[in-house]
């Protein structure tokens, strides 16, 4: 199957359960796209690299494992730097940070079993109403989850091959082992469900039989 993204440890945020850190999650990130005020983000931004290095996790490798979201804020920044004006990129920039280094801390500490537990009750309601099977929407975005920094390992490892081979750095390049690599780990993980026979397939229930027919008999009157 697919490793867990979680690493050991003793931390506080190790000890939460899942349920109260995702929420704590969603609750915080929802909150910060209603500010603007750059020193309120930045206080944001250096209390999410607080919680995250409380993990254990070593400012390195925060920074190895954040590499390709702080390449993307930076992209993001320049975008609105240029087409808008500076202090929307920093507020971009600086929440945009806290929310991911919130997010690393949760899944650093959180392991995918403790992930699919919490959706699955999550989805238990939109189960019990026949709109989705719980255990099915919770693998699914599970796997989903787990499956984008894998994305982004497989392509780093590609890169470093190419390098060490001379090959040149172009698109394409990339593009064609990486996809042939995700093509293969899904069929390994599709194969390994189904192996495992999960999720259970839910119990037919049987269709409720009609009432007997019983036949009137007109007794003949003399």
């Amino acid at each position: 199957m697919i490793a867990s993204l979680a690493r050991p440890g003793s931390s506080p945020l190790h000890r939460l359960a899942a349920a109260p850190k995702l929420a704590g999650l969603a609750i915080t990130a929802t909150a910060l796209f209603f500010v603007d005020d750059p020193r309120l983000l930045a206080t944001a931004f250096a209390l999410g690299l607080t919680v995250a290095r409380s993990t254990g996790a070593h400012f390195a490798e925060i920074g190895r494992d954040l590499a390709g979201a702080a390449m993307a804020l930076a992209v993001l920044g320049l975008a609105d730097w240029l087409l808008v004006d500076g202090a929307t990129a920093l507020a971009v920039v600086l929440r945009l940070g806290a929310i991911a280094l919130l997010a690393h801390a949760v899944t650093m500490t959180t392991t995918t079993a403790e992930l699919f537990e919490v959706l699955e009750r999550l989805f238990g309601p939109a189960e019990r109403l026949g709109l989705i099977d719980a255990g099915r929407a919770a693998l699914t975005l599970t796997l989903a989850i787990r499956f984008v920094p894998l994305i982004v390992e497989e392509a780093q490892a590609i890169r470093e091959a190419q390098a060490a081979r001379g090959l040149d750095g172009s698109v394409l390049a990339l593009a064609v082992p990486l996809l042939v690599r995700v093509i293969v780990r899904s069929e390994a993980v599709a194969d390994a469900i189904d192996a495992r026979g999960f999720p259970p397939e839910r119990a037919a229930t049987a269709p409720p039989r009609p009432p007997a027919i019983r036949p009137e008999i007109e007794a003949d009157t003399p």
